[in-house]
């Protein structure tokens, strides 16, 4: 036995350099933190990665030493090795990639059903519509119920947006004006909202994450704004503190079409 061993080794050396992985030194099913740990430490000059599999061998006859040829000696080194200290029984068969180690198929994030990945209905899109209204061109609309906001155009026409409006007992009706415009504005909430929710911050700087969005047009002396939002698969709810919200490439359209002291009207 040994002057075969002693030969396979010879035949292996010649195919490639092997790599020695010391039985129980590394579990050979890695955890999420563990192949975390050997990604790091492949990045090291001159390591080769030892592979994964495990394969059944009786306990009475487990070797202190196991051989594991890398690739691409694996088909002719590492097999054949493996063949021989295994008592001539052939290595059982890789498991398809897509199954984790439990045997279940690989959950993939895009199957998973939540309300970012959901489309947005067609109607909330921006788009040109008939308007029979009373309201001059260039007034803004707001039909809360329907979740619409109108601008006003010429010829009996407006454009409508989809929009968010506020949950129940936060809607609200009348007539504002614009009274200023801010691009990536900084938020504030009001003391009103934070005795709801105290998790909040008190300040949050402009940008992408931050709840008001791309543009905000500011309603009056009140503390209600036209404004972007960072969740646009809210568009079409009734779903915020009575500000209407609107995803952020509307907003923008919005409010490079609206002047300061334009009329909003929100019924």
């Amino acid at each position: 036995m040994y002057r075969y061993v002693s030969a396979a080794l010879a035949m292996s050396a010649t195919m490639g350099a092997l790599s020695i992985v010391t039985a129980g030194a590394e579990p050979l099913s890695l955890s999420p933190q563990r192949q975390a740990q050997y990604t790091s430490r492949s990045a090291s000059p001159g390591y080769i990665a030892p592979r994964t599999e495990s394969y059944a061998v009786a306990p009475e006859r487990a070797p202190a030493v196991r051989y594991v040829a890398t690739e691409p000696e694996a088909k002719l080194g590492g097999g054949f090795i493996e063949f021989l200290f295994n008592g001539g029984t052939a290595a059982p068969p890789r498991p398809p990639s897509n199954v984790m180690a439990r045997g279940e198929p690989a959950v993939m994030q895009q199957d998973v059903d939540t309300p970012q990945n959901r489309p947005i209905d067609p109607k909330f899109l921006k788009q040109m519509v008939e308007y029979s209204g009373s309201e001059p061109p260039g007034t803004i609309v707001i039909d809360t119920p329907q979740r619409f906001l109108f601008l006003v155009q010429e010829n009996g026409k407006a454009m409508r947006y989809g929009i968010g409006v506020g949950k129940p007992g936060f809607t609200w009706a009348g007539e504002k004006k614009v009274t200023s415009k801010k691009e990536w504005p900084d938020w504030v909430p009001p003391p009103e909202m934070l005795q709801r929710r105290p998790d909040l911050p008190h300040f949050m700087a402009g940008g992408p994450e931050n709840p008001l969005g791309a543009r905000a047009m500011y309603l009056g002396n009140s503390l209600y704004r036209i404004h972007g939002s960072n969740e646009p698969w809210t568009i079409g709810q009734a779903v915020s503190s009575g500000c209407i919200r609107m995803r952020n490439e509307d907003v923008i359209d919005l409010y490079e079409r609206v002047k300061v002291g334009t009329k909003v009207v929100v019924i």
